[in-house]
Formats: structure tokens, sequence, C-alpha cells
């Protein structure tokens, strides 16, 4: 379990509650990655929040939300994140093991359309050295259709995952998937 104080589903009350109800019509249970933030009923919501964000996201695609986040995870060796991710492109996108296996040994190699796989490799590189973005990458996903408001929101979804991965790695989430 981890080591910090959380709230079972069974014994949530008030925004807590409320927030866990919405995780149960979403994935039909509370999981531990969402228990966590009970500690913080504000942080709780606000994640509900950026996931309801993301999930009716016009541009960025489930799928390519997924990779970024196992991708960016494996790079921070967050397990729970990977897996918890893996199962979904499994589960929820359809892919088999072995695509998802070819995705974490190379991104390139992701089954994404080359539109999401440029932004794929953008956010990787903006996560893990980001000071070597340029204009001239940008201006690559510019030139495939992508507009600043989606690259910003696909960094942005992989720089909170940076967060997420030190979070969950620091109160030892325990695996439950």
């Amino acid at each position: 379990m981890s080591i910090i104080s959380t709230v079972a589903p069974e014994r949530a009350s008030g925004k807590v509650a409320e927030v866990y109800g919405q995780i149960r019509q979403m994935m039909g249970r509370v999981p531990n990655a969402f228990q966590l933030y009970s500690s913080s009923p504000a942080l709780l919501e606000q994640q509900m929040q950026q996931i309801a964000y993301y999930r009716q996201h016009p541009a960025l695609s489930f799928p390519l939300l997924a990779m970024v986040r196992m991708l960016v995870s494996q790079h921070n060796d967050c397990q729970y994140c990977v897996g918890f991710n893996e199962s979904m492109l499994m589960d929820m996108a359809g892919l088999t093991p072995e695509q998802v296996a070819a995705t974490r040994r190379n991104p390139a190699d992701a089954p994404l359309p080359e539109k999401e796989k440029a932004m794929l490799l953008l956010v990787l590189k903006a996560t893990q050295t980001p000071g070597l973005v340029e204009k001239s990458d940008l201006d690559q996903l510019r030139a495939l259709g992508w507009g600043d408001g989606d690259i910003m929101d696909a960094v942005y979804h992989g720089a909170r995952n940076v967060a997420v991965d030190i979070v969950f790695n620091a109160f030892k989430i325990e695996n439950d998937f």
C-alpha cells in the first residue's frame, strides 16, 4: 500500500466520494492512481478535470495520449504508470502486446498515423531534453497540420505526467491493474 494516507472508496465522503463516483462511471472502479490523490481532495478534483479535458480533446487521440504517458513514465521508471497505460492501450485502444512492446522499444515504431507519431516524438523530446526543442521542431508539427494549442496541450500532458511519476514513485503506489 502507499506510504501516504488515502481514502478507500467505501469510506469516501464529500468531494472525494463525488469524484470517486465519476471515476467509477468512467472506469468501473477507483484505481489506486486516483485513490492516491484522495489525501488532497482539491488535487483529486483537478486530476479529474484534466482527464475530462483530454478525453474530449478535439485533436489529441486516446492512443497518442496513452503512449505519451506510457513512454514518459518508462523514462522516469514509474512502473505503475507504464503498466496502467499499457493495459489501456491494449484494452481500450485495441493494440496488441507486440505493438505496445515495439512502441516501448522504439517510439518511432508506434502504430500511429505519421502526424501523431511526430507529435509523440516531440513530446518525448520536450519531456526528456527540453533544452533541445527548437523552433524547427514546432514548424515540422505545424506543417503536418498541428496548431500551437495542440502542441502546447500535448507537451503539457507529458510534462504533467512527469510530476505524476514523481508523486507515484515517492509515495510507493501499489499496482492494481
